[in-house]
């Protein structure tokens, strides 16, 4: 037997996935990490910590199996995007904390490149914001002097998550990203496939910091583990999340649609060969680079979805877990007029006001801790709805499936609501764990241990289908958008 190894290296933590030579799944281990949130509500991550959990999760993961360490033919990491990271490429240290995609201090940084905006968008296909990586390393430069510093001696590394395990975990300290999350940089021209010497001025950011560019399923070095393994192995198939998932979930066609609901959300369309520009408030990424071709994808990012359970489970302990969420949600009044807005960091697509606040709304003397915990997780379907609709729309293809992951779907409340209110049918695969599978798929179709056509046959998938008529959809999400539109009033 032969195996893939994947690490999906996430927000919350880091799993090590073990994957057959039929592209079964056959062990995982997780390792959570620290979210490090100071008063001003900036977020970072310890990429030393981050880097401590790969190696144990990959080590733990093929143990739990009873695997034989010499049958592991390739490794593949998907990880959390625009998260950025810099280190001195002499020692290999980190220089910083890693500022984590969902900190919005670059906020200044980016209103003074509003007369840019225009030119931003059309090279890198991204809305000015500082949700993406760009405002972030030019705020660490301009902030931290260990990191201009590094950049004056030429020992500066900048780079997304990927670029920085790959440096860690490469016998080579190869310097590598893919196209993937190098399209979620802002500093990357998605038509010339290169990086943008005039955005890397106008952010104030040294091309020779960052690193290549390569194809999804190029070998990008060859690792050991830390020493755990005798023999190395190539690493060849990296993949932002949400692009892994995409692979994951087998949208590889134009008008496939994903919805990846984790601490925020990601959705997903595969637009085809060519990039396309949107006029909503959706961006234009690189799906990937994929046996010698890339593809593009139409994507709307939510900063808080799957987080708002967690906010309204450890900081408002409104419940115990998140199951409790859902039944609550059942038994909720349902005639009750309450929405909530999450934007406690702004809104993202396709608002794009990072100064935006949350708010609830519609709260009556009726309105009690059932009625609360619904609005917080419908929350979460209105906003994947918001993307569908524009998405429909500015790629003229009709939407009449939605697949998706992560740990939200596993409520069957939300599940049926997202279907209600999309006007679609939602499919959720009996396997979860899309974005680490899809980076072990891409790094199999590389080392030709599985076949693209037969490698998803094995995968069994549940489907909720819409039930609710037009007119009370309309209702609803008229209530939503007035709700966001008293959010947007307060930037």
């Amino acid at each position: 037997m032969k195996y893939i190894l994947a690490v999906d290296q996430s927000t919350q933590g880091t799993k090590g996935l073990l994957f057959d030579e039929n592209g079964v799944l056959v062990s995982r281990a997780d390792r959570p990490h620290r979210q490090i949130v100071d008063e001003r509500g900036w977020v970072e991550h310890d990429p030393d910590e981050i880097f401590t959990n790969v190696l144990a999760a990959a080590r733990e993961t093929v143990e739990r199996a009873g695997a034989n360490k010499a049958a592991i033919v390739a490794l593949g990491i998907s990880n959390q995007r625009e998260t950025v990271a810099a280190w001195d490429r002499e020692t290999g240290e980190p220089l910083c904390n890693a500022i984590v995609w969902q900190c919005a201090r670059a906020r200044e940084i980016c209103a003074g490149l509003e007369a840019h905006a225009g030119l931003i968008k059309e090279r890198t296909g991204l809305n000015l914001s500082p949700y993406f990586s760009a405002p972030k390393l030019s705020w660490m430069l301009q902030n931290l002097p260990a990191v201009s510093q590094a950049a004056q001696r030429g020992t500066l590394c900048l780079g997304t998550i990927d670029s920085w395990l790959v440096f860690r975990l490469s016998r080579e300290r190869a310097f590598k990203t893919d196209y993937s999350n190098a399209s979620r940089t802002q500093l990357f021209n998605i038509h010339t496939l290169q990086w943008d010497e005039k955005l890397c001025t106008l952010y104030g950011v040294p091309i020779a910091a960052l690193p290549e560019v390569c194809m999804s399923d190029a070998c990008f070095g060859c690792t050991d583990l830390g020493g755990w393994l005798e023999k190395p192995i190539p690493i060849c198939g990296v993949l932002g999340d949400s692009h892994a998932a995409l692979l994951g979930q087998q949208c590889r066609a134009p008008g496939q649609v994903k919805a990846t609901y984790g601490t925020g959300s990601s959705v997903m369309m595969h637009i085809g060969g060519q990039p396309k520009g949107s006029a909503s408030g959706l961006v234009t990424s690189l799906a990937w680079g994929l046996d010698g071709k890339v593809e593009y994808v139409f994507e709307g990012n939510l900063n808080y979805t799957g987080a708002v359970m967690t906010w309204l489970r450890e900081d408002v302990g409104l419940i115990r877990t998140d199951a409790e969420a859902t039944e609550l949600a059942a038994r909720a009044n349902p005639n009750d007029q309450t929405y909530f807005v999450p934007a406690f960091t702004g809104l993202g697509a396709p608002y794009w006001d990072s100064a935006a606040t949350g708010l609830f709304t519609g709260i009556t003397r009726t309105t009690g801790r059932a009625e609360l915990a619904r609005a917080c997780l419908d929350c979460i379907a209105y906003q994947i709805t918001d993307l569908v609709e524009l998405m429909r729309r500015d790629a003229g293809l009709p939407v009449e499936l939605l697949r998706v992951d992560g740990g939200p779907t596993a409520s069957g409340y939300l599940m049926q609501f997202q279907s209600d209110l999309a006007g679609v049918t939602v499919q959720i695969p009996e396997l979860q764990e899309l974005s680490g599978m899809g980076a072990a798929y891409a790094a199999g179709f590389s080392a030709g241990l599985y076949d693209p056509d037969t490698i998803y046959e094995h995968i069994h998938c549940r489907r909720y289908t819409s039930a609710m008529d037009s007119a009370q959809r309309e209702t609803r999400l008229d209530g939503w958008r007035r709700a966001v539109r008293q959010a947007l009033a307060h930037s």
